[in-house]
């Protein structure tokens, strides 16, 4: 019979994520958010107009509520460059990181052993620049699936196959 021991682990010999060198999202996304914004922000307008011209009681409020819109959509984007400037992924041995966040950064880091399936998917706009979403799925449902966007659609195809043999292997 073993004996059973359950020693401490020394925390400071553990491997720092934070050290790991992570790949920037391609600059070609930045185009697809922006068509993305630009069609939320169109159709908004669209409502808003149709407010304004025939609405007597909001028309008083006009320029106000025009200010207000455009305010909302430079902070809109510069919320949006500056969250996706902070965004990054990486394959190591063992597992993937992903980190991304403006106020708080998130950053999941995904085993491969845990890997159930994994999906490649290009929308419209990202087909356009030749741009692709790998989304991994895992054992842990939807709070352990994992979406990076806005990867040049080669490079995702060659994670996707380099996940899959990893995950192969281990079965």
């Amino acid at each position: 019979m073993q004996e059973f021991t359950n020693d401490p682990i020394d925390i400071s010999l553990l491997p720092q994520f934070q050290e790991v060198r992570l790949n920037a999202l391609s600059p070609k996304y930045w185009k697809v958010v922006c068509i993305n914004m630009a069609i939320f922000t169109t159709i908004t307008a669209i409502g808003m107009t149709t407010l304004l011209l025939f609405s007597a009681d909001i028309k008083a409020y006009a320029y106000i509520i025009i200010g207000t819109y455009f305010l909302l959509i430079t902070l809109m984007v510069i919320f949006n460059r500056t969250a996706l400037s902070r965004r990054g992924f990486a394959v190591r041995e063992k597992d993937i990181v992903y980190r991304h966040g403006l106020i708080a950064i998130s950053t999941t880091i995904i085993p491969f052993s845990r890997i159930q399936h994994i999906a490649l998917d290009e929308g419209f706009f990202s087909r356009m620049y030749r741009l692709g979403q790998l989304r991994i799925f895992t054992a842990g449902g939807h709070s352990g699936s994992l979406h990076i966007p806005g990867i040049e659609i080669e490079e995702a195809r060659q994670i996707k196959e380099l996940l899959m043999k990893q995950i192969s292997l281990l079965d």
